[in-house]
């Protein structure tokens, strides 16, 4: 029984991980979509005006964030989300998840190059776990795909063959969601 729960909840975050950066995404375009037709003059309108709404808004917040104040404000927002009753899990859950938890609860500890001899090419790996010690350490290094992270593969490989890193996890994430481009 506890196998089969296991393999219940492992599918059900997989999907979840898979699934929230594109359902978000269509989500908020079809409510930027919704909600703008009423109130914009029909001779004005157009088709993907949400589109062009959703990516203005993103920039915005992130020209917002990136201040000061912003930063200031963002902090007791996030603290005030991790605090309500019952949704406060699931933020921090989901903040673990996306890499955004610095804490020692992350899911990924720390980022490093994996090295593929085979094509003397490096690879960005998001260590999750490791075991042994000295000669013997391997660790766990999920190396995820891009643009979509939620593909990749979970390695168990020597410590001797990966390299460290300065990335934070949410940097090496938004490599990845941008194809290299952050």
């Amino acid at each position: 029984m506890e196998r089969i729960q296991r393999h219940f909840v492992l599918c059900l975050i997989t999907g979840l991980v898979t699934i929230l950066p594109i359902g978000g995404t269509i989500l908020l375009i079809v409510f930027a979509e919704r909600s703008l037709s009423p109130l914009i003059p029909a001779r004005f309108y157009f088709p993907g005006e949400g589109l062009m709404v959703v990516i203005a808004l993103l920039y915005l917040l992130g020209l917002a964030l990136t201040s000061v104040v912003g930063r200031w404000i963002w902090e007791s927002v996030d603290g005030g989300l991790s605090r309500l009753p019952g949704l406060g899990i699931l933020y921090r859950t989901l903040k673990q998840i996306l890499g955004f938890e610095g804490s020692e609860g992350a899911l990924f500890q720390r980022v490093v190059y994996v090295r593929d001899e085979g094509t003397s090419s490096t690879e960005i790996g998001l260590v999750t776990a490791s075991e042994g010690d000295g000669e013997a350490k391997h660790l766990i290094v999920f190396v995820p795909g891009s643009p979509n992270p939620s593909q990749g593969r979970l390695l168990r490989i020597p410590a001797s063959r990966v390299d460290a890193t300065d990335w934070s996890v949410d940097r090496a994430l938004k490599s990845l969601f941008s194809v290299g481009k952050i």
